[in-house]
């Protein structure tokens, strides 16, 4: 990647660039914001914005996770994506309006999305299995 500021032919990873595990080189990490709420979280670009959004603890609407149920659609606002599937479920029309997928939706910049039905994921309880032992 090439920084006009660094000189001609300079050649080196963008400033905090780095993968899932935070490992430098490793790929991009984008900064996703929803709207209305104003949440943000971080998406690396090798992962789904859906994905990265549930390991930040939001849950975005979802069901087939894989670009053909369409229940995830919603508005990017800003930014830029590519899908990780070959035939997501937005036809042109919808892709030219700004519908997206985030399901299948990989991040190529920073981006905004309008997901109004955004909720904070809560954790489940730990199992309680019973074994029919007692505790004193």
């Amino acid at each position: 990647m090439r920084d006009a500021d660094a000189g001609e032919g300079a050649d080196f990873p963008p400033a905090g660039a780095h993968g899932p595990d935070g490992a430098p080189g490793s790929g991009p990490v984008y900064s996703v914001e929803l709207r209305p709420s104003g949440w943000r979280y971080a998406c690396p670009s090798t992962s789904t914005l859906l994905q990265a959004a549930a390991k930040a603890g939001i849950r975005l609407r979802s069901s087939c996770r894989n670009g053909t149920c369409r229940t995830c659609m919603c508005i990017m606002l800003e930014g830029k994506v590519r899908y990780d599937t070959e035939w997501p479920g937005v036809d042109s029309d919808e892709q030219a309006e700004g519908w997206i997928l985030p399901c299948v939706a990989v991040p190529e910049s920073d981006v905004v999305l309008s997901a109004p039905k955004a909720s904070v994921l809560v954790p489940r309880p730990p199992s309680t299995n019973l074994t029919g032992a007692r505790r004193a």
